[in-house]
């Protein structure tokens, strides 16, 4: 990166440490309580991104494997290249994908509050889409300070 070129801006505002413990949305987990998790999820030298009844079964597992609960999926199918958007809106928050089958590549967000468990989505998102590779990064959401 030049000097010159812009970085993302990183702004912290002071967490209010009023929610109450026995608030059923948060997360206590090694010493933090936080909103939920998120997991960023990057799949590399995937195989059937552009296949809309394979995503949407795909989400409906993973769904289902995290511990979460459906509420909708709303998913478009782009022309030509196939590429896939959309999201499965979850009452414990969300889980989105948006793929690029021309490159292989597809990005999800898994975002939930509560007991659920985020990273069961891997699997389900491995054995649909056959990647070479997956890169994860786990994100603390309303984490309070």
């Amino acid at each position: 990166m030049s000097k010159n070129a812009a970085k993302p801006a990183i702004y912290e505002v002071p967490a209010t440490t009023d929610v109450a413990p026995e608030d059923e949305h948060f997360i206590c987990r090694e010493g933090m309580r936080f909103a939920g998790q998120h997991l960023i999820i990057d799949l590399w030298g995937g195989k059937n991104l552009d296949n809309l009844a394979l995503v949407k079964q795909t989400l409906t597992e993973a769904v289902e494997a995290i511990g979460a609960t459906l509420l909708n999926i709303d998913l478009h199918h782009f022309e030509p290249n196939g590429g896939i958007s959309g999201v499965a809106v979850l009452a414990e928050s969300h889980m989105s994908i948006h793929s690029w089958p021309e490159k292989g590549y597809a990005a999800l967000d898994v975002f939930v509050c509560g007991d659920c468990q985020p990273a069961k989505a891997i699997p389900v998102l491995r054995r649909a889409f056959l990647p070479d590779n997956i890169q994860c990064t786990e994100l603390k959401r309303g984490l309070i300070l």
